[in-house]
């Protein structure tokens, strides 16, 4: 899946199906449903996962907690948009997930 695709998927009820956690919870956040988004991100336990984790609370207006988890992504602090950083971050891990499938 590419990331427009990715972004055309919103319109759908659910995320589409074979997406990773970290991916399904960005797929929430961009419906704007934050709080499903956050528990999928708590599970995730991984650098995707925290860096998902790190949105949600930049999002949320914590900073505090977002500098937190992008540290366990091993990102620093994002000081884009909220929307650009969704962006990248779907870009990032869609391309991650094709790399995986190859």
């Amino acid at each position: 899946m590419d990331p427009v695709a990715f972004r055309d998927s919103l319109a759908a009820h659910a995320p589409p199906t074979g997406l990773s956690v970290p991916l399904q919870a960005l797929w929430w956040s961009g419906k704007g449903r934050w709080e499903q988004a956050h528990e999928l991100a708590q599970n995730a336990e991984d650098r995707d996962g925290a860096w998902v984790h790190a949105h949600l609370h930049r999002v949320e207006g914590d900073l505090a907690n977002a500098a937190y988890w992008y540290r366990r992504a091993g990102r620093d602090v994002c000081t884009t948009t909220i929307d650009a950083e969704w962006r990248a971050l779907s870009v990032a891990m869609l391309s991650s997930a094709a790399d995986s499938e190859e």
